[in-house]
């Protein structure tokens, strides 16, 4: 992950906040504001080794109760709004349901592929109209995991479907790089496997700062699924067996409940 100590920096979703708490002390960067979905007395009570007290002891304002599919949560920004070149959200993921009947109630009428794809959507709709700098680099960095469930939410693909900000390509995240930095589960006080992450960048405007940095996935490449992410394939019969298989056809349902979706959405809008 690329990050320049000139920029200002927005975190979101930093669960107990040793993310925010190592970018700060691995960049020092011009500003730093770091948020959390939890309030503070949750954060204290699910992440007894929190990093919340040594960033206000560094002045680094911390808001809590931050929730990224939430405008009003953006505007109340103040002070911040339109104020940041990048706004950064680590291995984002919708917290569990607690109990059958709460599942059974968000998911009745989608699924929870199509939830964490909503987040990320509202993510940088959001961080686009009310976080970032219109005269600044104006990037969004998403990093996550290449495994399930993370890879099927097509984040270089169609996430992107009706926001300004597209996907420009995508770097290598290096946790060793960010000392101190625990992937939590999004639950509870307990560390998640330190899976080689990527970072995926969105931005609304060309990135020759970042230009050297990013790569484009040969699966976005001609002859390859890139809903599968499998490929070159070697012959026509190959591919068309690969597109009347069980799991191409589950992806595809994926990309038309993710579609129902969008079009709710913005006929909400």
């Amino acid at each position: 992950m690329y990050l320049n100590p000139d920029w200002n920096i927005l975190t979101v979703g930093d669960g107990d906040l040793s993310f925010s708490n190592a970018l700060y002390r691995h960049i020092k960067p011009k500003k730093l504001v770091a948020s959390t979905y939890d309030d503070q007395s949750t954060i204290e009570q699910k992440y007894p080794d929190n990093a919340l007290n040594a960033l206000k002891s560094q002045k680094v304002e911390v808001l809590n109760s931050f929730d990224v599919t939430n405008p009003q949560c953006w505007q109340a920004l103040g002070q911040h709004l339109h104020s940041f070149d990048v706004v950064i959200f680590q291995f984002p993921l919708i917290p569990a349901f607690v109990g059958r009947d709460a599942f059974e109630h968000n998911t009745r009428h989608t699924s929870m592929n199509v939830l964490n794809r909503a987040l990320l959507h509202q993510f940088i709709k959001y961080a686009n109209e009310f976080a970032l700098n219109p005269q600044g680099a104006r990037l969004c960095f998403i990093t996550s995991k290449d495994v399930k469930p993370y890879r099927e939410w097509n984040i270089e693909g169609s996430l992107g479907t009706h926001l300004n900000a597209q996907y420009q390509g995508q770097m290598p995240f290096d946790i060793s790089h960010f000392s101190g930095y625990k992937i939590r589960n999004v639950d509870r006080d307990k560390h998640v496997k330190d899976t080689s992450g990527i970072t995926y960048v969105f931005s609304e405007k060309p990135l020759p700062e970042l230009a050297s940095l990013l790569t484009l996935p040969a699966y976005l490449s001609d002859n390859y699924c890139s809903l599968c992410r499998v490929g070159p394939f070697l012959a026509y019969e190959d591919k068309s067996k690969h597109f009347a298989a069980k799991k191409h056809l589950q992806m595809i349902k994926l990309e038309q409940d993710w579609q129902q979706w969008l079009t709710a959405f913005y006929k909400s809008s």
